[in-house]
C-alpha cells in the first residue's frame, strides 16, 4: 500500500516541478534577458566551437576565438552601418521641410477633394522643432544628464545586463557538452529513450530555424538594400535593413518595409516610375524569399500558423522584452514538437479510443 501511494505521488512530481519552473521563470523574467541571449548565441555558435575542436584547438581557445569573431562582426557592422544611418537621418532632417510643403500642396487638397478631410500640417512648427533639436550639443547634453538622474538605475541595469551577455556566452559555450550531459543524466531512465527522441527532434527544428533564419536575414537584408539602392531611393539603407531583419515575421516584415519604402518614395519621386521600381524590388524580394532563399537555407518551415507567430512574439516580448522576441519563435517551435508528441500519445490512448 505505501508503495502504491508513493507511485501515485510520483505521477505528480514532474508536473509540479514543471509548474514551479514556469512560476520561477515568470518572477525572474526581468533579469533573464542576458542569460537568454547568451543561451541563444551559445546554441548557434556551438557547432563552430566543435569545428575548431576537431582541428585540435582546445575548447577554451576555440570559445575565445569564436567570441573574438563575434565581436569583430559587431564592430564591423557598427563601423559600416552607424555612419550611414547618421547620414540618412541628417538628410531626412534637411529635407523634411520640403516634404511637408509637398504634403500641404498636393496630398491635403487631394484628401479634401476625394474624402472631404480637411487637414493641414503645421510645417513652420515642425521646422522649428527640427532646428531646435539640431542646434549644437550643449542643450542636448544637459537634457541627457537630467534624464540620467531620473533613469540612472535603469541605465546601470541595462549596462550590467549588456556586460553579462559575453560572460554567460563564454561559460555556456565552454561547458556546453557537460551541461547537455547533466540534463541527459537527470532524466528518469524509464523516460530516457522518449525524452532523447524529443530532444533530438527539437534540436533539429531549432538548428533549422535559428541558423537558417539568420542566413535568410543576412541575404534578404543585402537584397533589399542593394535593390533599393539601384532604384535611387535615398533611404535605401535603413529601409533595406529593417525589412531584412523583420523577414522572420511572416507578412509583417515585408509589409512594414513596403510601407516605409512607399512613403519615402512618394516624398522623393512622387507617383512616378521611381515608386513603381520600389514596388518591383519588394515583389521580387518576396518571391525570392518565399520560393528560393527560405526553402534553401531553412528547409521545411517550423509549422507555426501566422497568428500563432504573432501571439508568440507578443507573449514572449511581454515576459522578457526585446530578447523575448528573439526567443519567441524558436521556443514556440520546440513547444510545437512536444505538442506533436502529446497529440500522438492522445490518439493512441484508451481515453481517445473509448
Amino acid at each position: 500500500m505505501p508503495s502504491a501511494r508513493l507511485a501515485e505521488l510520483e505521477k505528480w512530481w514532474w508536473p509540479a516541478l514543471g509548474l514551479a519552473i514556469l512560476v520561477l521563470l515568470y518572477f525572474l523574467s526581468p533579469i533573464l534577458a542576458p542569460f537568454l541571449l547568451g543561451a541563444i548565441l551559445a546554441y548557434i555558435c556551438d557547432p563552430l566551437v566543435d569545428w575548431l575542436g576537431r582541428r585540435h584547438a582546445p575548447r577554451t581557445l576555440a570559445v575565445v576565438l569564436v567570441m573574438l569573431f563575434l565581436i569583430l562582426l559587431l564592430v564591423l557592422l557598427a563601423v559600416i552601418v552607424v555612419p550611414l544611418f547618421y547620414k540618412e537621418v541628417k538628410l531626412l532632417a534637411a529635407r523634411l521641410p520640403g516634404y511637408l510643403d509637398q504634403i500641404n500642396t498636393h496630398l491635403m487638397p487631394w484628401l479634401q477633394s476625394r474624402f472631404g478631410i480637411e487637414m493641414q500640417v503645421d510645417a513652420a512648427s515642425i521646422r522649428q522643432l527640427v532646428a531646435d533639436s539640431l542646434q549644437g550639443t550643449e542643450g542636448l547634453g544637459l537634457k541627457l544628464l537630467e534624464s540620467l538622474k531620473i533613469g540612472g538605475l535603469n541605465l546601470i541595469g541595462f549596462v550590467v545586463n549588456l556586460l553579462l551577455v559575453p560572460v554567460v556566452l563564454f561559460y555556456l559555450m565552454r561547458d556546453w557538452k557537460g551541461l547537455v550531459a547533466r540534463v541527459d543524466r537527470f532524466v528518469p531512465r524509464r523516460w530516457h529513450a522518449k525524452a532523447r527522441e524529443i530532444f533530438v527532434e527539437i534540436d533539429a527544428v531549432l538548428a533549422e530555424f535559428l541558423r537558417g533564419q539568420l542566413s535568410v536575414i543576412l541575404v534578404m537584408s543585402g537584397f533589399y538594400t542593394v535593390g533599393l539602392w539601384f532604384t535611387g531611393l535615398e533611404f535605401y539603407l535603413p529601409v533595406g535593413i529593417i525589412t531584412g531583419i523583420l523577414v522572420f515575421i511572416p507578412f509583417v516584415g515585408v509589409l512594414t518595409g513596403l510601407v516605409l519604402a512607399t512613403l519615402a518614395a512618394l516624398m522623393q519621386f512622387g507617383a512616378t516610375w521611381g515608386l513603381a521600381w520600389v514596388w518591383i524590388v519588394f515583389a521580387a524580394g518576396q518571391s525570392l524569399e518565399g520560393m528560393l532563399v527560405t526553402p534553401l537555407l531553412v528547409g521545411q518551415r517550423i509549422g507555426l500558423h501566422p497568428v500563432a507567430v504573432i501571439f508568440a512574439l507578443l507573449a514572449f516580448g511581454q515576459l522578457f522584452g526585446f530578447f523575448g522576441v528573439l526567443l519567441a519563435l524558436p521556443a514556440s517551435a520546440a513547444l510545437l514538437v512536444g505538442l506533436r508528441h502529446l497529440r500522438s500519445r492522445y490518439y493512441t490512448s484508451t481515453f481517445y479510443k473509448n
